[in-house]
């Protein structure tokens, strides 16, 4: 049996079972269980399984096919998106040139933002419009208006973004992945993220727990071209990829 059948057969029975160990797996495809070993640590590498002691679990990470609207994100995670949004506010200094994505969490760090001499570039119209009544300098992305995420999409949006060069960017995204990194439902909206993403010395993915093991349909970015900010990481193996601060409050009795 090839590898990829090998890899195949061991994801079938992982999809079936959700739980298997290398003696199972051994048996299942005809093959020695130093191999499967080997393979487990292959196909754990690529984010299609998580591999555990004496065996492999299915991934949890659940393919989603729709975006929520904006409206409706804005009401969800509130408290956990306003302590990322907090902290993601303080990173930001007088000296800093910034773009701030579109998104229901990138919202809350311009709401955060105090006085500064920090410049923004914004794809989002309502971040714009926060930023500017607060007095400070912002420049709105051209492009087209996409009314679900009130967000600038589209060739003009990456025409803009392409004059500019950023010391930090600060982005939404809908799901992170071991496998296939950052994604967001939207191609052109991922093509916006990953272009300023490229254009910014430091980028910081602003993302609560319940993005994490989610997969949507475009990828932005692999996971370790951009630091991630976030309330609790679920899933430790987001460590190995990537930078991660965890911003979450202990209780007053704890």
């Amino acid at each position: 049996m090839l590898a990829e059948e090998r890899f195949q057969a061991i994801l079938s029975l992982l999809e079936q079972k959700r739980a298997a160990t290398v003696a199972e797996l051994a048996r299942e495809t005809g093959t020695s269980e130093s191999t499967i070993r080997r393979d487990l640590n292959t196909l754990d590498r690529q984010g299609r399984l998580n591999k555990v002691h004496g065996g492999a679990t299915a991934l949890e990470s659940e393919f989603m096919a729709l975006e929520r609207d904006v409206v409706t994100r804005e009401y969800l995670n509130v408290e956990e998106k306003e302590e990322i949004a907090q902290y993601a506010a303080e990173q930001i200094g007088d000296d800093d040139f910034v773009f701030l994505d579109a998104g229901t969490t990138t919202m809350k760090l311009a709401e955060y933002m105090g006085a500064t001499k920090a410049t923004f570039v914004t794809n989002g119209i309502v971040h714009g419009r926060i930023l500017s009544e607060k007095g400070l300098k912002v420049y709105i992305l051209g492009g087209q208006l996409k009314p679900s995420t009130e967000a600038i999409v589209g060739a003009g949006a990456l025409n803009s973004l392409r004059q500019f060069n950023f010391t930090k960017a600060f982005m939404g995204v809908t799901g992170i992945s071991a496998g296939q990194g950052y994604t967001t439902a939207d191609p052109e909206e991922a093509l916006v993220k990953s272009e300023a993403i490229r254009r910014s010395y430091a980028t910081y993915m602003l993302a609560d727990h319940s993005k994490f093991n989610k997969v949507y349909a475009a990828t932005i970015e692999t996971l370790e071209k951009a630091c991630i900010i976030t309330d609790r990481l679920p899933d430790g193996k987001f460590r190995q990829y990537t930078e991660i601060t965890e911003v979450e409050k202990e209780d007053a009795g704890e």
